[in-house]
């Protein structure tokens, strides 16, 4: 893995820092001896060129963990294609060419395992990018996902920058989106299972079949592999972070409804999109460095629901 990347008292952009990505960045970087430094959207408009160079130069990061994008399920990336991959490509695009011109030391590309294509072999490895069509149904993002993978590549091969990219699979955990209709599988099942469970409705829908397979990983596990790639990666290629397991949708919902304590049934509905039929990454880059997931899926979700109940004022806005 070679020389560890030093982090004391380096500044470190976390971009994104309000979502659930970067927030949980955020708090692991307080486990480390650095300045994290972040910026609201109100003040610097990522999709600007010239208004994130300018911050850029006068705050000066030495570390950026690109966590900014436009994010949401399979309902918003059909409804807004044109949001999804304009706004994700002006987004990396200023980020990582202003990481250049002002002399970041380390940049980390979030990326995610939509960039691979739909009837990739699982568990899906590293190499399995642009080797075949992607899903329709989340085809607008992951298209700006491999562009800002190839960047980063681009600029390490033209001008030597140390810019990795890493992969998350599904996420969950505090500081999801909980929106009714734009929100990933999780937080969606999650706010109609304690919904469900306030007004003692006898079912709850679940979109699809429950058929298809999903790996979830725990957002702060996510960042604490950030945080590894960050100090032991310096590489080309872009790396898996998951947990290397999968469950069936219906095997999720069930663990989910327990977790919330719903006694009602489960209703599937096939007239929605299943999206990918498997989705689970090889993660043997990863672990052979020396990272794995410390985080159950259980575990994870009792502190997903846990949180959620200590927000939930917000989270009804």
């Amino acid at each position: 893995m070679g020389r560890e990347f030093d982090l004391a008292d380096k500044r470190v952009w976390v971009s994104g820092h309000r979502g659930m990505v970067g927030s949980a960045l955020v708090r692991r970087l307080q486990r480390e001896p650095c300045k994290v430094v972040t910026v609201d959207r109100e003040k610097v408009d990522l999709t600007r060129q010239s208004q994130t160079e300018d911050w850029m130069r006068s705050t000066k990061p030495q570390v950026v963990l690109l966590a900014a994008a436009r994010v949401g399920g399979i309902y918003a990336n059909s409804a807004y294609p044109a949001d999804f991959l304009y706004d994700n490509l002006l987004i990396e695009s200023n980020i990582v060419r202003a990481a250049w011109r002002n002399g970041v030391e380390k940049l980390l590309f979030l990326g995610s395992s939509c960039i691979y294509p739909r009837e990739a072999a699982q568990p899906m490895t590293e190499d399995a990018l642009l080797t075949g069509r992607l899903e329709p149904t989340n085809e607008w993002y992951a298209i700006a996902k491999i562009a800002g993978i190839k960047l980063c590549m681009a600029f390490r091969r033209q001008y030597g920058c140390d810019f990795i990219s890493a992969m998350p699979t599904n996420l969950y955990g505090p500081g999801d989106n909980f929106h009714p209709e734009n929100s990933h599988v999780p937080a969606a099942l999650l706010r109609r299972l304690h919904e469900a469970k306030c007004t003692g409705a006898p079912n709850v829908v679940v979109w699809g079949t429950g058929r298809p397979r999903r790996e979830f990983l725990y957002v702060d596990d996510m960042a604490d592999a950030c945080i590894f790639l960050i100090k032991h990666y310096s590489g080309e290629r872009h790396v898996n972070v998951g947990r290397g397991s999968d469950i069936s949708i219906r095997d999720f919902a069930e663990t989910l409804s327990r977790t919330v304590g719903y006694k009602g049934r489960l209703v599937f509905d096939p007239s929605r999109p299943d999206g990918m039929p498997r989705k689970v990454l090889d993660v043997s880059i990863l672990n052979n460095m020396g990272w794995k997931a410390p985080t159950t899926l259980q575990e994870g979700l009792q502190l997903y629901y846990d949180w959620f109940l200590c927000n939930i004022a917000a989270i009804r806005q």
